[in-house]
């Protein structure tokens, strides 16, 4: 069975690398490639669309695919947990809605990194995360430290919020729940997550670098493949790899 993907941010950097894994893939075929100028009708008739756009087009496109039916794979970041819930609570009710599964990271690296994180939570009670990427990302803190700090609040739920004095003090990051979150934009970079857990007379760093795009392409493949036979909502890629995080089909 060929799978027919409509690609939302065809001429993005991840649009484009995208296009190139579907004509590359035998099982995979490109329904439509769109532009910031392109109509959203275009995706009716796909399998599945992919969402690569920016954050403040985003919430369209998805509400777009699922009224239509559409199951939709969201690489976009700026989704946190709050603005998921309100996709969830729209869907409930209506069975024909296409699924949605967001993926703060295709990278399987970083997704086993914010992993080992969430587990590691729950033995350290000073928890910051110093995300960097690129000068031209447009949001800041990235999907990925949002996720991953959602992730360590709720392995933390029975321990208690994380220590993180002064928070007050605008240097001291974005509390993202109740995780210091401090975001580089920086030309030379293309992407790293720093996770920093102290504990008594010593640290532990959980650190994920991204160095070439070629790391996002399985987490990809993997996302468009298994997003057709997807209900509900299904937060992160880790839920298709089976690591037992939250996040699961919802």
């Amino acid at each position: 069975m060929t799978i027919r993907v409509a690609v939302a941010g065809a001429t993005g950097n991840m649009g484009r690398l995208a296009i190139r894994l579907i004509e590359e893939a035998d099982d995979l075929e490109l329904h439509a490639a769109l532009n910031s100028r392109s109509s959203l009708d275009e995706m009716l008739g796909a399998d599945v669309a992919l969402d690569v756009t920016h954050p403040g087009a985003s919430a369209e496109i998805v509400e777009f695919a699922t009224g239509a039916g559409i199951p939709i794979v969201v690489g976009t970041s700026g989704w946190s947990n709050d603005r998921i819930a309100e996709i969830t609570a729209l869907m409930r009710g209506h069975a024909e809605a296409g699924a949605v599964l967001f993926v703060p990271n295709f990278s399987i690296g970083s997704v086993l990194g914010t992993a080992f994180a969430a587990l590691a939570a729950q033995f350290f009670d000073s928890i910051e995360i110093v995300e960097a990427h690129h000068a031209g990302k447009v949001d800041s803190p990235s999907g990925t430290a949002v996720r991953t700090a959602e992730l360590i609040g709720e392995a933390r739920r029975l321990n208690g919020p994380v220590a993180a004095p002064h928070a007050d003090q605008r240097a001291r990051g974005q509390l993202v729940s109740g995780v210091p979150v401090h975001s580089l934009r920086m030309s030379g970079l293309l992407a790293e997550q720093r996770v920093v857990l102290g504990g008594h007379g010593e640290t532990l760093t959980i650190t994920h670098s991204t160095l070439s795009p070629s790391s996002y392409e399985a987490g990809i493949l993997l996302a468009l493949r298994r997003a057709p036979e997807a209900i509900g909502v299904t937060v992160g890629l880790d839920a298709l790899l089976d690591l037992g995080l939250p996040g699961a089909p919802r």
